[in-house]
């Protein structure tokens, strides 16, 4: 089994700062849809307000945003990836059964940065859209998911299955160690047996189950096997994001 850390939302480079917490809920803002195909506005989102201040007026109810990945009402998630980021998850053979965890930059009022995880999604099916059928990409399209709607690259995928995003912002959730930059995240000692794509060099591996995190990228991937406790992290941080 594999798990995916996959970094989503706004950030200093993708709209202009942090995602923010609200009543303590993290609320990820989707990345502004610049030229690629979108039938989302933040506005319809429920998001104007929040875009604004985080893009500091540079986006607004009108603007259209990536709203990927997409939560539906009956618990599915749908989550589009394309080109690199793609290649990358299909060279380290991420398929049905794996999970992603999403994680994104959020600050809450009067707090500094910091990276947390906001939301996951475990496999059921996967659809490739430049080889399914008509009738699945109307369906994906039909959800007005922008890989849906307009392919972005040749390898366009849909990854489809269980998900939800969290309704507090407990510990248990935060990556970035307190008072630290964002990038320096507290994590289980099984990732480092495991290993993490893109993190390959041990300086940045430090004591203390610390780890400098990259400072881009999308998906990062921890190929942990049979073993039990990574799959008891993993379900310790779903049960948060579902409490």
């Amino acid at each position: 089994m594999k798990i995916i850390l996959s970094r989503k939302g706004f950030d200093s480079g993708s709209g202009g700062g942090p995602s923010p917490i609200v009543d303590g809920r993290p609320l990820s803002l989707p990345i502004p849809a610049g030229d690629g195909p979108s039938r989302t506005t933040y506005g319809a989102l429920g998001l104007a307000d929040h875009a604004a201040q985080a893009s500091r007026g540079k986006l607004g109810g009108e603007d259209a945003c990536h709203h990927d990945p997409m939560f539906l009402e009956d618990g599915t998630c749908l989550f589009g990836q394309c080109g690199a980021a793609q290649t990358h998850l299909e060279n380290r053979g991420v398929g049905v059964g794996d999970t992603f965890v999403f994680f994104g930059l959020f600050r809450a009022p009067g707090e500094a940065p910091h990276h947390r995880i906001f939301g996951y999604l475990r496999v059921d099916a996967i659809t490739r859209l430049a080889d399914g059928s008509e009738r699945d990409r109307a369906r994906l399209a039909g959800h007005g998911h922008p890989h849906a709607i307009g392919m972005l690259a040749k390898n366009d995928v849909i990854y489809e299955g269980a998900g939800r995003t969290a309704r507090s912002s407990p510990d248990g959730l935060r990556l970035s160690v307190p008072g630290a930059s964002p990038s320096l995240w507290a994590v289980p000692s099984w990732l480092r047996a495991s290993g993490l794509s893109y993190h390959d060099r041990p300086e940045r591996w430090l004591r203390g189950g610390r780890l400098q995190s990259v400072a881009r990228g999308q998906e990062f991937v921890a190929d942990v096997g049979r073993r039990k406790a990574p799959r008891e992290w993993l379900d310790a941080v779903v049960a948060l994001i579902e409490a």
